[in-house]
């Protein structure tokens, strides 16, 4: 490897926007955090610091580092320096992480995830697909999220439903839930839910792209595509149909948007075993570790034990390798930092 290489797996850089094409609206709120940009009809998703392809595809989804490699491709090469000798030896050379930014231009398809035993028996995958929101922005008259069924529901109904792609009473089967810049949820797998039209999310998923899209009419071209080459009947085994009441909704749901601390801890409880997030601003301290950051306001700098200063502003977004080590930001800067799980909580 050479030397450039070894330099820049020990220092944190600055990832440009990164949006493979999607199926549906959005852009615009993402173009205006970066101040410019790609604000395309059909690029609501900016993929950060992602070692993830999408679904079938062999690069697209990849981040690119700024000598040219994959994300990736640099991982694999020197996963301790980028990982950490802990994290690799729970969940070897994957970053066990992907963060998007997603716009929704509009009201995204009833869809949910597989977990990782259905990933692990039918999709050849070590990991499924659990998420979290976290909003950022919000624009029109009633920004919502949906999730889970607000009762339990029989299989032969789902299956009436995503048949007959009756989207009303999939939608209308959902916990509608008012959402505000501050809020985070989240989503286990298995759990029917879908994104507002005018939600704006830093995202944070398991490393996968599998989506199992229950409503796929007037979204997608087929029926194939929506459950990822599988039958209707099997790819319904990963659908969670029990109800989501106010007490599961409760453990899923944050609201942050009035805490003003230094370092906000913004997921639910239930979110760490799978990926961590907090909200810095101002003079904050970072502990060595593979992350992803998005500038969210602001502007000031990350200093890196390794040396050299990364300058950041609103719309920056960035990867630090664990070998950069300890770091402190400094300046008037509000950002979200995205971590792996801690090596620890996955058994």
């Amino acid at each position: 490897m050479s030397s450039v290489h070894d330099d820049q797996s020990a220092r944190a850089v600055v990832l440009p926007a990164n949006q493979p094409k999607q199926f549906y609206r959005g852009g615009a709120s993402i173009a205006a955090l970066r101040g410019g940009g790609d604000d395309r009809e059909f690029g609501p998703e900016d993929w950060v610091g992602s070692t993830t392809t999408r679904f079938g595809q062999p690069e697209s989804g990849l981040s690119r580092l700024p000598d040219g490699r994959w994300l990736r491709d640099a991982v694999r090469e020197a996963p301790e320096r980028w990982l950490g000798s802990e994290h690799v030896a729970a969940f070897g050379d994957s970053t066990a992480l992907l963060v998007k930014l997603l716009d929704a231009g509009q009201r995204l398809p009833v869809h949910c995830h597989p977990s990782d035993g259905f990933a692990q028996q039918h999709l050849g995958s070590r990991f499924g697909k659990t998420e979290a929101w976290i909003v950022v922005g919000t624009s029109g008259a009633n920004p919502v999220v949906y999730l889970g069924f607000r009762d339990d529901v029989a299989p032969e109904v789902v299956e009436h439903w995503v048949s007959t792609q009756d989207s009303s009473a999939m939608l209308s089967s959902l916990n509608q839930i008012p959402v505000r810049p501050g809020d985070t949820v989240h989503v286990p797998a298995g759990a029917p839910h879908a994104i507002g039209e005018g939600v704006f999310i830093v995202e944070l998923q398991q490393p996968t792209d599998f989506s199992i899209t229950l409503e796929w009419r007037g979204f997608l071209s087929d029926a194939e595509s929506a459950f990822l080459g599988m039958d209707q009947r099997t790819a319904l085994q990963t659908l969670n149909r029990s109800g989501f009441g106010d007490a599961a909704l409760a453990s899923l749901i944050k609201r942050t948007a009035d805490q003003d601390a230094a370092r906000v801890g913004l997921l639910a409880d239930d979110a760490a075993p799978f990926f961590r997030a907090d909200r810095l601003h101002g003079a904050v301290e970072l502990e060595p570790s593979f992350g992803v950051l998005i500038a969210l306001s602001g502007s000031g700098k990350l200093r890196t034990d390794s040396g050299g200063d990364l300058t950041l502003r609103r719309g920056s977004t960035a990867v630090i390798p664990h070998a950069a080590g300890a770091a402190q930001l400094e300046g008037d800067l509000t950002l979200v930092h995205c971590r792996p799980p801690s090596a620890g909580s996955r058994i």
